[in-house]
């Protein structure tokens, strides 16, 4: 290594000690700053498990059993708050951010963690993602800021399924907070944005997968929030055609009774799927758009942007629904489209930048990728709530300090080399995953 290349990792070693000094700012107790400190580093360090024992190994290989006790009592024990944390976490790495533009996104998504046995909070038969199957699994949905340099989780919560919020038993064993009831991912979302929103969090488009895109009250509320989003639906969501809207309400005829106040379809003037729209649409509706530079090619495809009206329950409404804008994605040589996205963007925004917004997704994807490969969040193998939630935390703590620093090095330098492991013991055999459930 050269003195050049020293030098830099001994100032990183500076700047993670300022980072973690900023961060212990919401631990509320000087005495939680040392296993704060020890447990970020952890996560930093090289290895493959990065549960509590190893991670104890791996920092104190000469008194492995007193690191334990000290990151396993800090991470499912100690009393201090995640949302402090994570708005530390924010405020510490968004000028880093910034340095390299705007925020221009919040995604909205979930992360499966496959799990074995029953115990482990809020582990349920469930669609995992990083299966891409049903399984054995906990699910938390996060909310992450995001521009063209990078991508931070602000918000990570699990998802309780029905049959465990409802179970007073396991609800007390797992340590599962009285205010928390069920509630479905889009609706866990919505209180993260909200959440946000209040805190001052810089703005940004909101982009979700159909999982939360379909939701029309998800939609509707965002609306309500004043705030824009391009998210993913599905192809049998319906809508009225450009121009046309649902049929104003019934004339009242002479005599008694109410009159009539829901808006209308018949038969003859009815909305279409968005499948069926899409295959009326004539060839010259579609244009190639390239929305960024792959690993190796330029990444593009066909789309077409319209105005549609979403018609979904119109017949119970007052009021017609706003017009939104339909973007579809539909490549050379596939039969059916690809995707579809609705948005409540304003009219001036060009298919390119719609598409380049719709696109921003794949940012979380790398996110979850790092978080779980290189810093363990999937690893924690404890099973209650605060362990769960604390873990998933100090790894986004420590994913924050490295998108902080990646502006310090060049592409390609291991940063995390500033971290210096200390021999294992010889004998030491770490149980690892065998004990997760």
């Amino acid at each position: 290594m050269s003195s050049e290349q020293k030098r830099a990792l001994s100032a990183t070693e500076r700047r993670f000690k300022k980072y973690v000094d900023k961060m212990a700012q919401a631990l509320g107790h000087a005495d939680r700053v040392t296993p704060f400190r020890s447990y970020t580093t952890g996560l930093l360090l090289p290895g493959d498990r990065k549960s509590v024992e190893p991670m104890a190994a791996r920092l104190a290989p000469d008194r492995v059993r007193a690191a334990h006790q000290s990151l396993h009592h800090f991470v499912a024990q100690a009393e201090w708050s995640d949302r402090v944390m994570l708005s530390k976490v924010y405020e510490a790495v968004l000028p880093a951010m910034q340095r390299h533009g705007v925020i221009r996104t919040w995604i909205v998504d979930d992360t499966g963690v496959p799990k074995k046995g029953s115990q482990s909070v809020g582990v349920a038969h469930q669609y995992c993602g990083q299966l891409g199957k049903q399984a054995n699994c906990q699910v938390a949905v996060t909310l992450s800021v995001a521009n063209d340099f990078a991508s931070l989780p602000i918000a990570h919560r699990l998802y309780v399924p029905k049959e465990w919020a409802e179970d007073q038993g396991r609800r007390a064993k797992a340590g599962i907070p009285r205010e928390i009831r069920f509630a479905t991912k889009p609706q866990i979302a919505l209180e993260q944005i909200r959440a946000a929103q209040a805190a001052g969090v810089v703005p940004g488009v909101i982009v979700a997968d159909a999982a939360y895109g379909n939701d029309t009250v998800f939609r509707d509320e965002i609306n309500k929030l004043g705030l824009q989003y391009i998210v993913s639906v599905q192809s049998n969501t319906t809508v009225w055609r450009t121009g046309e809207a649902p049929l104003p309400p019934r004339r009242r005829k002479a005599g008694p009774g109410r009159p009539a106040t829901l808006l209308r379809r018949t038969a003859r003037h009815a909305p279409v799927s968005l499948a069926e729209l899409a295959a009326e649409l004539p060839s010259s509706a579609f244009r190639t758009i390239t929305w960024r530079q792959g690993t190796q090619a330029p990444l593009e495809s066909r789309f077409a942007a319209l105005r549609v009206r979403p018609a979904h329950r119109d017949t119970l409404r007052r009021t017609a629904r706003e017009e939104e804008c339909l973007l579809v994605e539909w490549p050379n040589g596939e039969a059916v489209p690809r995707k579809y996205w609705l948005s409540n963007l304003p009219t001036s925004t060009t298919p390119h930048e719609l598409v380049q917004l719709a696109h921003s997704r794949w940012r979380i994807e790398r996110d979850y990728q790092e978080l779980k490969d290189e810093l363990g969040l999937g690893h924690y193998e404890g099973r209650s709530w605060r362990g769960f939630h604390h873990h998933a935390t100090l790894c986004i703590a420590a994913y924050g300090f490295l998108i902080a620093e990646r502006g310090a090095f060049s592409p390609g330098s291991d940063i995390r080399a500033a971290f210096r492991q200390s021999p294992l013991p010889d004998d030491f055999r770490p149980r690892g995953a065998s004990r997760a459930s």
